[in-house]
């Protein structure tokens, strides 16, 4: 059926065919062309019906739209609304025209629009009196029904043509296992008229299903019979422009309010009906009507080229709410159909920010990736750097007991000696008539102590010489661990005729590091100021350790009695390999330096006023130290 045919009441996408065509074909030239060239062209558009009707009202506007941007607004353009559904007599079709034909003989129109074949036949009817000389564009229907009102040769028509099928199929697609169709269609002669296509063009598909006409009933009926019908059904809804007790209504409204509560999913072929409950149908679009097909009509004909009759394109229109309220799949929709009201994804919505944040995302993934991977190489050099200084410490070790090994195996030989002795000793007093058991037991108590000195200068040097994989962090006492290096080198300061002096301050002083490796440190630091004292005279070889708090740190002081520290070398003497020494490797003070500072401390060298050098190792304190009573 053809938009002209359901226009005489119906708001429909079709209307927008509304076209001006001011550019007909050659065949429809006329004389009035060359003083159209000389001035602002006018355009009556003719609305059969009032302003109430949205479809003729669209197209009206879309084409108005179309023509002002083509025209840059040099464009007179006038409007008209006949009337005729609610006048039809007569009369009132001769006083509207006799109206118009005097309100428009000062400004009489160049081209007129007819929308709708109404207005189609009206203007055909009323031409001399209203535009005489005009050219004249009829829009809104289909070439039958330009046939059925003889439509004159020189009327240019942009015709559109609503094939139900194509919206039956298009339900059928979404709806493969539906077994009952019904369609709705009003009591008014264009009502019927729809029905009637309908009939012939649904005859073959309607085969596939049991059939139901629901018509000629009042709009309650519609309602209450659309919701009971079986749910596997499909609802072709044509136009109710009026319904049995002769109630008229905008065919939207009225289906509307069918849609609204019917049980199965219901179809129409108007793109006016979407939002009013419908899925969708096959329609013309608003846009494609007025907006492409007739506004580019009219564009050529105002620029002189050859015009024609035009068929406006017609496509698939879906409500994508319907669609998901019904559970309908939008992969089985027609190849082409436009989803209104879809729901953009985030994708859709937000590409740029999604875009920019994923490349924002992948900056920062790659950044942190390399932060992990310098993190890994770092923790990987430091665990390495700690092997090597364990290795480091342990060599050092070694050879700080290779250097002392002669005082310590002569303070060893003294507790060995004195075991011996008393040994002996005991053993003549037991062969005796008479063995002094109190004196026995004395001897017996010195074998213990002496065995005690032995196993002693045994363990200290088992841990300077035990090698470890890892470092023993533990919390100490650093007055204790310079008491046990003391012990340790008082045999090689004695051999050397060196006065060992200790001050400590009084409490605990507690340090958080390796026990071993700060011992180890007090003995590279005593053995180097031992050596520098090799050309002191004896009487004046002295050796101080003393320890304190300064600045919240714990301190030690090595002090010697020896030749001090050249003034250009102080800087120098903790760098690896430097020595002042003929057999010295230049290891023990850079060592020294490296274990101090792997437990957040300084170590520092001086030369003391009174001669000799001064040592200051500075450490962390574990926690605030316990003063003694």
């Amino acid at each position: 059926m053809g938009l002209g045919e359901w226009s005489g009441r119906f708001c429909c996408t079709a209307f927008l065919l509304a076209v001006v065509a001011i550019s007909l074909s050659s065949r429809h030239a006329s004389a009035s062309d060359t003083s159209i060239a000389n001035r602002v062209p006018r355009v009556l558009v003719l609305y059969p019906y009032d302003e109430r009707i949205a479809a003729t009202t669209a197209a009206g506007e879309a084409l108005r739209s179309r023509l002002l941007e083509a025209t840059n607004g040099k464009i007179d353009l006038f409007s008209e609304f006949l009337d005729l559904s609610r006048f039809p007599e007569g009369d009132h079709v001769a006083r509207m025209a006799r109206y118009l034909g005097e309100k428009y003989a000062p400004r009489r129109p160049d081209v007129v629009v007819a929308l709708g074949k109404e207005s189609a036949s009206f203007v055909t009817a009323n031409r001399g009196t209203i535009a005489p000389g005009a050219k004249i564009v009829a829009a809104g229907f289909g070439t039958a029904t330009a046939e059925k009102i003889s439509l004159p040769d020189d009327v240019i028509g942009a015709f559109t043509t609503f094939d139900i099928l194509k919206t039956a199929e298009m339900a059928r697609s979404l709806q493969p296992d539906a077994r009952h169709l019904y369609i709705v269609g009003g009591s008014s002669d264009f009502d019927r008229g729809w029905l009637t296509t309908a009939r012939a063009a649904l005859e073959q598909f309607s085969k596939s299903y049991e059939t139901t006409y629901l018509e000629d009933l009042t709009i309650d009926e519609f309602v209450e019979r659309a919701s009971r019908v079986p749910p596997d059904s499909i609802i072709l809804a044509l136009t109710v422009f009026k319904d049995r007790e002769g109630r008229n209504f905008i065919p939207r409204d009225a289906i509307g309010q069918i849609a609204a509560t019917a049980s199965a999913p219901v179809y129409g072929p108007y793109e006016t009906y979407i939002d009013h409950g419908v899925v969708g149908g096959n329609t013309v679009t608003f846009e494609a009507l007025g907006g492409r097909t007739v506004g580019d009509l009219v564009i050529d004909a105002i620029a002189g080229k050859p015009v024609s009759d035009l068929e406006a394109p017609q496509t698939y229109v879906a409500d994508a709410r319907q669609l998901q309220r019904w559970g309908l799949a939008e992969k089985d929709l027609p190849p082409g159909t436009i989803q209104m009201h879809k729901e953009r994804s985030l994708w859709e919505e937000h590409w740029v920010v999604v875009v920019a944040g994923g490349g924002l995302v992948l900056a920062q993934a790659s950044i942190i990736s390399v932060l992990l991977l310098e993190r890994r190489r770092r923790r990987r050099a430091e665990r390495n750097s700690r092997l090597h200084l364990l290795e480091a410490v342990h060599l050092n070790q070694s050879a700080t007991a290779g250097a002392l090994s002669s005082s310590i195996a002569h303070e060893l030989n003294q507790p060995l000696s004195a075991i011996r002795n008393n040994a002996e000793a005991a053993s003549v007093l037991l062969r005796s008539e008479k063995p002094d058991h109190e004196l026995i037991q004395q001897i017996l108590l010195d074998i213990q102590e002496d065995d005690q000195r032995a196993g002693d200068i045994i363990s200290r040097m088992r841990g300077l010489l035990k090698k470890r994989n890892e470092i023993d962090w533990q919390e100490f006492d650093l007055n204790d661990v310079t008491s046990s290096a003391i012990h340790i080198i008082h045999g090689e300061a004695e051999r050397r005729g060196i006065k060992l002096t200790s001050t400590q301050l009084p409490g605990k002083l507690p340090v958080r590091a390796d026990k071993v490796h700060v011992q180890q440190v007090i003995l590279n630091l005593a053995t180097n100021a031992m050596d520098s004292m090799l050309d002191a005279l004896p009487a004046g070889r002295t050796l101080t350790f003393a320890t304190g708090l300064a600045n919240e740190k714990v301190e030690l002081r090595v002090s010697d009695t020896g030749d001090g520290i050249p003034k250009e070398r102080l800087n120098s003497i903790f760098e690896p390999f430097y020595t002042t020494k003929q057999a010295g490797t230049g290891l023990g003070l850079s060592i020294a330096r490296a274990i101090v500072e792997t437990y957040g401390g300084t170590i520092c060298a001086d030369n003391r006023p009174e001669g000799g050098a001064v040592f200051r190792v500075a450490l962390p304190l574990a926690r605030r130290p316990e003063r003694s009573r």
